[in-house]
């Protein structure tokens, strides 16, 4: 026999809304860091979810039916249902602005200690997060409505959102399916170069003195233009650093903030060089785009043509025929 009206079970399965933006949270931190394990500190997300149960407790799950309806009836009255509106919204706002953070500090430690794949896995991903961002507005409008006097423009939004989460699944899938990769590459263990400066200055410690960074520097360049390390298109800090025999900490001192240039800028200098000079080689005039962006440590069309019209303001076609 079935029951009609609000159960413990039809409430408790909506309550799982604040368990979505928290798994899209750690969902992040996974796809950016290779070395991304589940913890017993992560139960804490699971917190605003107990809260909110603990919450609805007195006046839903322990009364019966009648009592149910009477509080779904008077749910704009109810302070739980107030309650539980401020504290999802708050939820959302407070863990997009920590998935932005997240986002934003892995492309960095990407740009500064590695120089393989292109960072367009990073753009697709902000871009989701930005799509999401705006689909959590605009479910925010359905609730506005749905708690005012025009409760059938909060069900039309409700439609919308429905089919526009289809929309949304879909694009995820293909770009999923396109970029299974992403990060996966980058150490969460891994310090910003602002945050090595700012422990170097409290702790009063000097980076390196105008002789050691010159040598360093002489070093570092005489390094790139002999072994030609770019040519791998997977090279890292860790790999220069190892060869040259410069710790980490100073090597990435040294490239990205001495010299300002991010180490994934910094070797892609060295490639698009080389890439010009054969562009320029007549003898290689039959050798095509394609062929030399792999020769020069490129693994991708768009990052190499991105990081030429940086380097020279033109396409590498454009620049071949120029010559």
């Amino acid at each position: 026999m079935m029951t009609d009206g609000p159960s413990n079970l039809g409430m408790f399965r909506t309550t799982f809304a604040f368990l979505q933006i928290p798994v899209f949270y750690l969902y992040i931190i996974s796809v950016c860091y290779s070395d991304f394990k589940l913890k017993p500190k992560y139960l804490l997300h699971l917190l605003p979810f107990l809260i909110v149960n603990l919450v609805l407790l007195p006046r839903f799950y322990s009364v019966d039916t009648a009592s149910k309806i009477s509080f779904i009836q008077n749910r704009q009255n109810m302070i739980e249902i107030q309650f539980i509106h401020i504290l999802i919204h708050l939820q959302i706002v407070i863990y997009l602005i920590a998935v932005f953070r997240v986002l934003r500090k892995s492309k960095k430690l990407y740009l500064e200690n590695y120089a393989g794949k292109s960072i367009s896995s990073y753009k697709w991903l902000f871009q989701f997060t930005i799509v999401l961002t705006i689909l959590y507005a605009v479910a925010l409008l359905k609730n506005i409505f749905k708690f005012s006097d025009y409760p059938y423009i909060s069900e039309w939004i409700k439609i919308g959102l429905w089919i526009s989460s289809l929309f949304i699944f879909c694009w995820y899938l293909f770009k999923a399916l396109n970029n299974p990769g992403l990060f996966r590459n980058v150490d969460s263990k891994l310090k910003l170069v602002s945050e090595i400066v700012s422990e170097e200055k409290s702790s009063e410690q000097s980076t390196v003195n105008e002789k050691e960074y010159d040598e360093e520097l002489l070093n570092l360049k005489r390094y790139m233009v002999e072994k030609k390390p770019f040519l791998n298109s997977s090279l890292t800090i860790q790999d220069i650093s190892k060869e040259i025999d410069i710790p980490v900490r100073d090597l990435s001192l040294l490239i990205n903030h001495q010299l300002g240039q991010h180490f994934y800028d910094f070797v892609n200098t060295y490639r698009i060089e080389s890439a010009m000079n054969i562009l320029k080689d007549d003898t290689k005039s039959k050798v095509t785009i394609l062929e030399i962006l792999y020769e020069v440590g490129f693994n991708s069309k768009s990052s190499f043509n991105t990081a030429f019209k940086k380097h020279t303001g033109n396409t590498p076609t454009f620049y071949r025929k120029s010559m």
